[in-house]
């Protein structure tokens, strides 16, 4: 595997591509597959500590297009989960969700539920760009407060 792995790392790692390749591992990571993108973001910024916003706004921007996606799934997805609307577990986090609305996007840089919360945000039709500005504001404080927490741990 390393004999793969290294040059592609090493490619990535180059000044011109690294913008980029965080803006997809952002997004990827955003969608409901199981990946992070915090080490790498805050890897390019220990790096390149004069990229600091550019690295944190392609990072906010990815990982709001990915929530955007997880939005849209759910959305086309209404029909699907119609069978599970009764059970106790699932009627009360709709009722959570219903009463907060758009704002719960705000917790959609939690791990592990925050990708599905705005996928149930857009199976719920919650409107779409209320709950992208919410989403890009959590995403926004999460990846400013993690960078520059640790920065200051390990410089």
């Amino acid at each position: 595997m390393e004999q793969w792995i290294t040059p592609l790392l090493a490619f990535l790692a180059l000044p011109q591509y690294s913008l980029g390749t965080v803006f997809v591992v952002s997004f990827l990571s955003a969608t409901l597959l199981p990946l992070g993108s915090e080490p790498l973001v805050f890897g390019l910024v220990k790096l390149n500590p004069d990229l600091l916003w550019q690295v944190i706004g392609v990072a906010t921007l990815g990982n709001t297009l990915g929530g955007a996606l997880d939005w849209w799934m759910g959305y086309e997805a209404h029909h699907i989960t119609d069978k599970y609307r009764h059970s106790a577990m699932h009627v009360r986090a709709l009722g959570w969700l219903e009463k907060l609305g758009p704002k719960a996007c705000l917790l959609g840089w939690l791990p592990l539920v925050g990708d599905p919360l705005c996928a149930v945000a857009g199976w719920l039709r919650m409107p779409f760009w209320p709950c992208l500005c919410y989403m890009a504001v959590g995403k926004f404080a999460r990846y400013l407060v993690l960078t520059s927490t640790l920065l200051g741990l390990f410089t």
